[in-house]
């Protein structure tokens, strides 16, 4: 299989690696969180990259391109700490509105296309642990429209979105709605999240909201998939970050007279830290690559590429901080973020133990092996 990049694709990774490097340095990221994580001028400098438009359907004004072009992307991103909604708002949500059997989507893609409006997936809620069949918020009719009422949680970026799109139970089944930020009936509570980033709790009373689709799970199953994959990707850039950083360190920091790399210990781990950091880029490739197979075959594959992006993230964050030493923690040095951000992408959408089970009911045919 040819794993060589495309010259478009490389244009692509130095365009946003140009950006990163000339506006988005540790500075500025540092003083975003600082601030409780508010990213719509960041996520607004990405539209204006037309990186808002990759995932969007050229017919509604977007560029169409597919999921290693999102990789791409999703990698430097995550190289450079930007910790804008851009999954979020620029991945999950037009996959979401392109399979709408509505003209919900006609309506909004153009506007996530052009960087005008941010949509983001509100479907997490308290006691659904991951499981995207479970919802509690409910749907009603209300005259020629839908009203919504329900808790969700974690929801990113939620105090500068300007819609969600909310699962709720419709005639028994789960269904997808759009709302808007200013609808009467929804109360929106912001607030900073470990990685300097920003989510919200969501209450909808009786809100207005508009149906996309009745088929929200199957929907929901192929979100988060693509968020997996987005997920993935960026893991591996903050794990590249984070390893360099800590190479860099350890070139320089110095005791007994010698730099700390020349003990054959600390070598030793960083090896061990290189395999999980490459092990981790192989699965973000096959996650990215499995998203066109049929769903039994893709949902396996990201549960499986999820586990090793979660352990890989885990054990590289923990081992390069424990390298730096007390540095590695402090607030004003980079590594300590890389560290939070690897820890909040390893339990969003599905822990290790989530997706062990998920692996382990798809493959009850294959005795334990994969296929």
């Amino acid at each position: 299989m040819d794993f060589e990049f495309t010259q478009d694709q490389l244009s692509l990774r130095e365009a946003v690696a140009r950006w990163v490097g000339k506006a988005h340095g540790f500075d500025r990221r540092h003083g975003l969180a600082k601030a409780g994580g508010a990213a719509r001028e960041v996520y607004g400098e990405l539209a204006e990259l037309g990186l808002t438009a990759l995932a969007v359907p050229e017919a509604q004004g977007g560029m169409g391109f597919g999921p290693v072009e999102a990789m791409v992307v999703m990698e430097e991103l995550g190289r450079g700490l930007v910790s804008a909604p851009f999954a979020a708002g620029a991945l999950v949500a037009p996959a979401l509105l392109a399979q709408g059997e509505t003209s919900v989507g006609q309506t909004w893609l153009p506007r996530i296309a052009d960087g005008s409006a941010l949509v983001v997936l509100a479907h997490q809620e308290r006691a659904a642990r991951y499981e995207l069949s479970r919802c509690a918020a409910e749907a009603v009719a209300d005259g020629q429209g839908w009203q919504i009422s329900g808790h969700k949680s974690v929801v990113p970026a939620g105090d500068e979105a300007d819609a969600f799109i909310v699962p709720a139970v419709l005639d028994g089944s789960i269904a997808l709605f759009m709302a808007a930020r200013d609808a009467k009936g929804l109360q929106v509570q912001a607030y900073p999240t470990q990685d300097g980033a920003q989510a919200a709790e969501l209450r909808f009373e009786k809100a207005p909201a508009a149906l996309i689709t009745r088929e929200g799970l199957k929907s929901l199953e192929w979100a988060q998939d693509i968020a997996i994959a987005a997920l993935a990707a960026e893991a591996v850039g903050v794990m590249d970050r984070l390893v360099a950083t800590t190479i860099d360190y350890l070139n320089t920091r110095k005791q007994f007279g010698v730099a700390l790399s020349t003990f054959q210990a600390l070598r030793h781990r960083v090896a061990d830290v290189k395999m999980q950091l490459e092990l981790g880029r192989s699965m973000s490739y096959y996650a990215t690559l499995k998203l066109s197979e049929p769903t039994a075959q893709r949902r396996r594959a990201l549960s499986q590429a999820k586990i090793q992006i979660n352990q890989s993230a885990r054990f590289v964050g923990q081992q390069c901080v424990q390298l730096h030493g007390g540095i590695g923690v402090t607030d004003e040095y980079s590594a300590s973020h890389d560290f939070k951000r690897l820890t909040m992408i390893e339990m969003a959408w599905g822990d290790t133990p989530h997706h062990l089970g998920q692996v382990s009911q798809r493959m009850q045919d294959s005795a334990g092996v994969f296929a």
